[in-house]
């Protein structure tokens, strides 16, 4: 279950010639490709593109109708092999996935791709997560295009240079016979805009057809001596036809006026950013129209230098506009103006700063710089001094200011009692070595848990522990893996492996029935009916047909004392070989999107619903607040009480509480106190519900007057 359906929007797609589509920019990229007459598509889920995975999800009846295939890949590897059909057949496919651990997972295949070549266009969506927004390590995709020598192109940040990219994506892919990235960012993915829709294509020939007529060419596979002659045919052949196509259509942009003393190249996702900038100076309005002259890189590898060098024609410094390190751009442009033996002097990372996301302000303060630096009779003069809009922002400022705020598990998280109980188990055992895995479960090396001493990769948790497997080693190692991860990378290097080298170490499987992390996308082993997949695929069969002989299975994580002796157990066992837990209990953000809506309409339907409530019983919680230190819930806060006997505060529940019992299922499994209680809310109670509700008031009625007159009687005697 996705955490946002497209099924409303998608039906945009059906849009046709003329017609003006308006929407979010991931829309507009899934328009453009069926403009284009894509045969296929595959992707794997990851910020910032997860989206557009959900809207080809959504819109599988409109790729139906059109004879295109859609298929939700095991992983970018996957997604990324399924171009070979792009190899001999004139059929245009499409990849998407995040970048660049996903580039990572896929380099193999891109290799091998790029080295062959292609007949029918193959575009490979990439959502570029950089910048101070990410998740991840911070890397680029440039150099993956560069090693594997595929094109890569970078439009401006609104919706017809999108679609353009798509289409002219495509084409240079059959141009040059060379795979293509398009890189868009995560202000590109969810900008909002409008274009004038074209009719949707019918693939020419569809990937049915293929199979009709099979064809092969031993040039095309990657095999001495064709591999050789690959490379060749890259830089003799590929290059300069991509080089052309670029030149030809016009790919790359200029803004701004012919001449110049100064002008600014960068690349074509960043042309918000440096217009905005550009308006804040002084030099630009709100159409974009510049003062300055700007070179505007589309397409950002390869370069085009004849365009560049006449770009720099009679300029004295030209500043690259390029995000992220190393700064290949920059060191090709100076490569190119030496060659040419320009005077031209060329800047960037002087003014602008070597690594990090170019905000706003990082855009606005490098470009003065620059300006003032080079250029100072161009602005007006209110901002030729420097500091005089905000710059040199001191961080150190912020942070004394802004509370940092590290990423931590929802409200009733079912992972939550998972590192509880590991927890406990270390009070009881000692330290362990603690390996984590790419997921929601990475959130365990936050307070208040602070479990987890590495991450290696999405599925290599367990892979990342098997150094430990030492003989002489007193104590096992624990490693964590989520059931996404697991899918897609970890049933073979880390479980298959564990199982081959005999590693004697503990893996906890965490199964929250979705690829939770990246959106709630179904997987194989999710309990949902899906009409287009196939689910229901247990973990623990899979892990059997590995060969695991020690495995244990949690069906409620919740269950704190369960999961506590289930580990205690696989860490104190004689047996040797992996010891397997899968610990499953259902995501609750998703729970909740899909419980929520049917239990709302239950109860304006006037049917009786019963929902848990927890609290925290004020009169005895003492204040010593160990359930937080176990727990961490975002809905288990503090209270201060008016008793002025009382200064410390006690533990409090908000109105947040999911009712999942976390609480205090941990403090009774670390015997911490008895103020926990549950309370049933009935919503539209019956005749039955009130006569009980009625003799329960009765009851703790008389009990309370019982104790006051009793109290009474103690306080005059």
């Amino acid at each position: 279950m996705a955490e946002r359906s497209f099924a409303k929007e998608v039906e945009k797609l059906r849009l046709g010639a003329g017609e003006e589509f308006a929407g979010e920019g991931i829309l507009a990229i899934t328009k453009a490709l069926l403009q284009c007459g894509v045969g296929y598509v595959g992707g794997y889920q990851g910020a910032p593109i997860s989206h557009l995975m959900d809207v080809l999800a959504d819109a599988q009846d409109i790729l139906g109708e059109l004879g295109v295939h859609f298929e939700a890949s095991a992983s970018e590897a996957t997604a990324t092999a399924m171009l070979a059909a792009s190899v001999h057949y004139p059929i245009r496919g499409a990849a998407t996935f995040k970048s660049t651990v996903g580039t990572n997972v896929a380099s193999d295949a891109l290799a091998n791709l790029a080295s062959g070549g292609v007949t029918g266009g193959a575009l490979i969506i990439v959502g570029e997560d950089y910048g101070e927004g990410s998740s991840i390590m911070q890397e680029r995709s440039h150099a993956f295009a560069m090693k594997s020598q595929v094109w890569l192109l970078d439009p401006r940040p609104n919706l017809p240079s999108i679609v353009k990219a798509v289409e002219d994506g495509f084409e240079l892919s059959e141009a040059s016979n060379t795979p293509v990235m398009l890189q868009v960012r995560i202000r590109c993915c969810h900008v909002h805009g409008h274009f004038i829709a074209k009719d949707n294509k019918r693939p020419p020939m569809s990937v049915a057809d293929a199979l009709a007529a099979p064809r092969r060419d031993t040039g095309r596979i990657v095999l001495p001596p064709a591999s050789f002659l690959h490379e060749k045919e890259k830089v003799a052949k590929r290059w300069p036809a991509a080089v052309d196509f670029i030149k030809s259509r016009k790919i790359n942009e200029m803004f701004g006026p012919d001449h110049g003393s100064v002008g600014i190249v960068m690349q074509g996702g960043m042309y918000n950013s440096v217009i905005r900038a550009l308006q804040r100076l002084g030099l630009a309005d709100t159409y974009g129209d510049t003062d300055v002259p700007l070179y505007v890189l589309n397409a950002v590898y390869p370069l085009v230098d004849d365009e560049f060098l006449s770009f720099c024609e009679g300029k004295q410094a030209v500043l690259v506009v390029e995000e992220g390190q190393p700064n290949y751009i920059e060191q090709a442009f100076a490569a190119m103006l030496h060659k040419a033996g320009r005077g031209t002097r060329l800047v960037g990372k002087e003014h602008l700063p070597m690594a990090g996301e170019y905000t706003g302000q990082v855009m606005l303060d490098g470009i003065g710089s620059f300006l003032r630096a080079n250029a100072p009779h161009l602005l007006p003069g209110e901002v030729r001094a420097p500091n005089k809009l905000g710059e040199g922002v001191d961080t150190a400022d912020l942070i004394n200011v802004v509370p940092g705020r590290p990423p931590g598990f929802c409200v009733g998280c079912p992972e939550r009692p998972i590192f509880a109980a590991t927890k406990l188990v270390e009070q009881e055992l000692g330290k362990h070595h603690i390996a984590s895995d790419i997921g929601c479960h990475l959130f365990s090396i936050m307070p208040p848990f602070e479990l987890g001493a590495t991450t290696m990769g999405y599925g290599l948790g367990p892979a990342s522990a098997s150094a430990f497997n030492s003989p002489d080693a007193k104590r096992r190692s624990i490693s964590f893996v989520g059931d996404g991860g697991f899918w897609h990378n970890g049933l073979t290097s880390s479980i298959g492996n564990a199982v081959f080298n005999k590693n004697d170490g503990v893996i906890v499987i965490v199964d929250n029935f979705y690829s939770a992390a990246t959106g709630g996308q179904d997987i194989l082993s999710s309990r949902a009916n899906n009409r287009t997949k196939s689910t229901k695929h247990p973990i623990d069969e899979a892990v059997k047909g590995m060969g695991v002989k020690w495995l244990r299975h949690i069906d409620r994580t919740y269950d704190v004392g369960k999961m506590r002796a289930a580990l205690r157990d696989a860490l104190t066992t004689e047996e040797k070989g992996p010891k397997v837990i899968v610990a499953s209990s259902e995501c609750m953000l998703n729970r909740q999107r899909r419980e929520k809506p049917l239990v709302d309409k239950a109860i304006k339907g006037g049917e009786r619903v019963v929902k848990p409530k927890f609290g925290v019983d004020e009169d005895i919680c003492t204040g010593d607040h160990a359930c937080m230190r176990l727990s961490g819930c975002p809905s288990l806060s503090v209270k201060s009480l008016d008793d002025p006997l009382r200064d410390d505060p006690v533990a409090s529940i908000d109105q947040n509480c999911v009712g999942c019992g976390n609480c205090g299922e941990v403090a009774d499994a670390a015997v911490l106190c008895p103020s926990f209680y549950r309370a049933d809310v009935v919503h539209n109670p019956g005749r039955w519900d009130r006569f009980l509700e009625g003799a329960r008031r009765a009851v703790i009625g008389l009990l309370q007057r019982r104790r006051e007159s009793r109290r009474l009687t103690f306080a005059h005697a």
